[in-house]
């Protein structure tokens, strides 16, 4: 519409009444019957004026059509209101920001603490005779009550997309000689301090650099706060005494594998951690924390493979191999002169429970261990192993739980120790392992123990029976 001009709206009536005035004749020269004639034909215009009116659209500037008649009111659906755009119409999306490193890195931890009373037996009442003694358990005694076992603070995270490090102490060991002979408790000692390398994009490889885990034994690549049994059995451990060494280790996991181990992990099952399908490595030989004193390294590889069955329960069978040249420490003091050769063949079998499981492992080979006919250190034959039920219940007004019994058994040398003493140990276990909330176990156990110490020095085997108690906090 033009600025300035002014429009009116004229009604149809006065449309036409004005038309009659502008075409009319005069009455006195017209009859009736013609004046009737024009009305009508008038009218008909218009009636004509009207409908045109009507159907012309506002665009014509003179004819505005006819007022609409009032509608009633209708309510209209109101869009959710767009965000108010405060800049240009297009706005590049600036990329996510990558984390510091140290923002990559998260604190965890477990506490372990326990009691154990013993209800028979105990200590041989014989000149130099064994006391009944754990080599995992220094408050397996019968004098002892409460006691740390562990008390592990993890630091561990990714601090690139291809490096992530994990560093783990331990707070609750003990230490000898510190007073008259006296251990003392609650010292820290480095376990694991290591960083992964991922060659790969999928992160299937992963390269292992500093002091870890041996890949020896299902049963000791666990991580004891998984762990349903109290403590590992003398014949896998042997192997490994605190499971640890100084090296580089390389794993690899199929996807396949990874997918079967997630799945298991989903449903709360106690795994044995993730290190690999397969996995070899070299490593120093002493023993955790200990200065390496030969030019020689131990070397390890292991493979374990599980497979799912029609039933939705999984079987795991794997192996492993140990090959080793160790100095243990003598009573005179410092290391022994002599490397004595430390070689052995591992094998394993796992049915998870789902709700009932069997898990079994057993090792062979030959060590070094103290010979009470020579009063020397020699290499001989070693075996032992243990088997394990179970039976996990997922859901119960008292949370999770699960029963559980193991025998073990093993004969050879101790070569953690001083001397590398001769163990002689067959242990029945029976207990039940309470998960009331996620941060809180509780393992309740009957132990019959039949053990030969740890000390060259002992003689005959103690025979004895405890009740333990372990209460673990998970933070």
């Amino acid at each position: 519409m033009t600025r300035g001009v002014r429009h009116y709206r004229i009604a149809p009536g006065v449309t036409a009444f004005t038309l009659v005035l502008c075409f009319a004749p005069p009455a006195a020269a017209q009859s009736v019957q013609e004046l009737q004639r024009q009305i009508d034909e008038l009218k008909t215009m218009v009636r004509q004026l009207q409908q045109e009116a009507q159907q012309r659209t506002p665009a014509t500037a003179l004819a505005t059509p006819p007022a609409p008649t009032p509608a009633p009111p209708q309510v209209a659906e109101i869009p959710p209101p767009r965000p108010m755009m405060t800049g240009p119409a297009q706005v590049a999306v600036a990329p996510p920001q990558r984390k510091a490193w140290y923002d990559r890195l998260r604190l965890r931890g477990y506490t372990q603490m326990r009691l154990n009373e013993t209800i028979s037996g105990g200590d041989l009442d014989i000149p130099s005779g064994s006391r009944l003694r754990s080599v995992h358990d220094g408050g397996v005694t019968e004098a002892g009550n409460f006691t740390f076992r562990r008390l592990r603070i993890v630091l561990e995270g990714r601090v690139s997309d291809d490096v992530s490090i994990y560093i783990q102490p331990d707070f609750a060991t003990r230490v000898g000689g510190q007073s008259v002979g006296e251990p003392r408790e609650g010292f820290g000692q480095i376990r694991d301090a290591y960083a992964d390398w991922f060659p790969d994009k999928e992160h299937r490889l992963r390269l292992r650099f500093g002091q870890s885990k041996v890949p020896f034994g299902w049963e000791n690549l666990q991580s004891s706060s998984n762990r349903l049994t109290l403590d590992r059995s003398d014949g896998i451990n042997s192997a490994i005494p605190s499971e640890r060494e100084l090296g580089i280790v390389a794993y690899y996991t199929p996807p396949s594998v990874q997918r079967i181990w997630d799945r298991l992990a989903d449903a709360g099952q106690k795994l044995f951690g993730n290190y690999g399908a397969f996995g070899v490595g070299v490593f120093n030989g002493q023993g955790i924390n200990r200065v390496e004193v030969n030019n020689d390294l131990m070397t390890v590889a292991m493979a374990t493979w599980p497979v799912e069955l029609a039933n939705g329960q999984v079987v795991e069978f794997g192996g492993a191999l140990l090959r080793n040249r160790v100095q243990p420490e003598i009573r005179t003091g410092g290391t022994s002169p002599t490397a004595f050769r430390d070689e052995r063949v591992g094998l394993h079998a796992m049915l998870y429970p789902q709700p009932f499981g069997i898990q079994a492992e057993w090792n062979w080979g030959r060590g070094p261990e103290f010979d009470t006919r020579l009063g020397a250190i020699t290499t001989r034959p070693l075996d032992g192993g243990y088997i394990q039920t179970m039976w996990r219940v997922g859901q119960s007004p008292l949370g999770t739980f699960m029963p559980y019994a193991r025998w073990q058994r093993y004969r050879g040398g101790w070569k953690a120790a001083i001397n590398a003493p001769r163990l002689a140990t067959n242990e029945l276990e029976l207990g039940i392992e309470f998960q009331p909330i996620a941060p809180l176990e509780l393992t309740l156990a009957y132990s019959r123990m039949h053990r030969q110490e740890a000390d060259e020095r002992r003689i005959g085997r103690a025979e004895g029976s405890l009740i333990r108690t372990q209460l673990q906090f998970n933070y």
